[in-house]
């Protein structure tokens, strides 16, 4: 249908509105889906690259303050399709089956223990949620399960038949983990068909619902389960944890490489442990040096996702089973947390518009 005049002034009207997270205008993001104008009344539809809150009410702002510069408009009616866009399908040649009901995968790797992946994984997730959308936590460690002591449960899944898992519920989230199948302090000794049977169990078996980010927490290193995940589900992008020591980044480039290789997206590196702020002289301190996360990110042409914090509550929350970014993005140790929460969603975002869409509708 040919665009009229007023429909124009309108799209271009809103080309000042910017996407806080990806600072791109909502036109070019392609977030405005459709617009209607009727003797001076206005009618848009914009659908948001992730369902968060305060993005929304900031854009729907935005959107009013700059629609109130032509003169001729009467009012606006702003309505939103939150849902974050899936993830682009897979080539035909490695085309996998999707998890029902679930529209991204974001699998958070390193490539060495001892960085805190998992911390991140947890908190990563519960931000996510604050934000608004609906998220899932699945435990791929199955040597070292710690996300239940994490988010302090130790709540059985249940099972509905033979086939089908019901998620335990934690802060929100949904979850599942070896930790909650096989508490205490037995350990598993098991081979790579036993993982690969696990893993495809955790993936296809359990209820997940509908959910806008199915996290996955992959153990350390580039062995069977991380192959097993990437050759039997589709996954939209890896999530790569480093500590900013030399040590560390030596094993990350093996973590991009084996993701590389397998063509999954890397939507970029996260420096954990980043810096101390002494809170007695105010000084910011760095333990294990500084930047070498963003120098690797850059090396890589990999986008660089933000660093956190060194900071008592992380560690308080991950050992009590209160994450910090369970207390609020204002919280001590949690706005480095949220701040790269919204960056791995802009980045989902991103990836997701980058496959074909349609152009604005005229209604």
């Amino acid at each position: 249908m040919a665009t009229g005049p007023s429909e124009t002034a309108v799209i271009e009207a809103l080309r000042s509105v910017m996407e806080p997270m990806q600072q791109k205008d909502i036109v070019t993001l392609q977030i405005v889906k459709g617009v209607q104008v009727r003797d001076g009344a206005v009618s848009l539809l914009l659908a948001l690259p992730a369902p968060a809150a305060p993005l929304r009410e900031k854009i729907e702002r935005d959107v009013h303050n700059a629609l109130a510069r032509l003169s001729w408009i009467t009012a606006v009616e702003v309505k939103f399709d939150a849902a974050p866009a899936a993830a682009p399908p897979a080539p035909p040649v490695a085309a996998k089956p999707p998890i029902a009901g679930v529209k991204n995968l974001i699998a958070v790797a390193s490539g060495k223990g001892g960085v805190g992946k998992t911390t991140v994984a947890v908190n990563l997730a519960i931000a996510l949620k604050n934000m608004g959308a609906s998220v899932g936590l699945l435990d791929a460690d199955v040597y070292g399960p710690n996300v239940p002591v994490m988010l302090g449960t130790n709540e059985q899944p249940k099972m509905l038949d033979e086939r089908t898992i019901v998620p335990v519920l934690a802060y929100g989230i949904k979850v599942i983990s070896m930790g909650l199948l096989n508490p205490g302090d037995k350990p598993l000794v098991w081979r790579g068909p036993m993982l690969h049977s696990v893993m495809q169990q955790f993936l296809r078996s359990v209820r997940w619902g509908q959910l806008d980010y199915l996290i996955v927490d992959l153990p350390p290193g580039t062995g069977d389960v991380q192959l097993s995940l990437i050759q039997s589900v589709s996954v939209s992008g890896a999530v790569v944890v480093t500590t900013p020591s030399v040590v560390a980044l030596a094993d990350v480039r093996k973590a991009i490489e084996m993701f590389r290789q397998v063509n999954v997206e890397i939507l970029g590196i996260v420096e954990n442990m980043s810096y101390f702020s002494c809170p007695h002289c105010s000084q910011r301190i760095d333990v294990f040096g500084h930047g070498e996360g963003e120098r690797m990110a850059q090396t890589f042409g990999l986008p660089f996702l933000g660093e956190i914090e060194i900071d008592p509550q992380i560690r308080i929350g991950g050992d009590t089973g209160k994450p910090a970014a369970s207390l609020g993005q204002d919280a001590p140790g949690a706005k480095s947390i949220y701040a790269m929460a919204r960056n791995v969603a802009a980045r989902v975002a991103e990836v997701s518009s980058s496959s074909s869409a349609p152009a604005v509708q005229i209604l």
